[in-house]
């Protein structure tokens, strides 16, 4: 699978509503470090399938970030079954990563 960038409106449908658990990255075009954790998800994206992992552009969608509390970047939410059930702050190895998606 690849990682699919996601807006408000498809939220519910694509993390919420989603038959997979799904890591959702809360990220800027501008962050440095969320830049930095593209290739980690992009990798993890391709090594599995029991997981979608989708990104929301927080100043695209600055509402749904507000909902989930994201207050720094790069955030990741761990959801399953429509709940989050995990969440990361600021950037993060690959193993510190496969660790959030058990």
């Amino acid at each position: 699978m690849s990682v699919e960038h996601i807006n408000q409106s498809e939220f519910k449908d694509k993390v919420l509503l989603s038959d997979k658990p799904v890591l959702v990255d809360f990220f800027a075009t501008w962050c440095g470090p969320c830049r930095q954790m593209s290739p980690i998800l992009d990798q993890i994206a391709s090594e599995r399938d029991d997981v979608k992992i989708v990104k929301v552009d927080v100043d695209e969608n600055t509402a749904l970030a507000s909902e989930y509390g994201v207050m720094s970047i790069p955030t990741l939410i761990y959801f399953k079954g429509g709940k989050a059930v995990s969440q990361s702050v600021g950037a993060r190895s690959k193993a510190a990563l496969e660790m959030m998606l058990v």
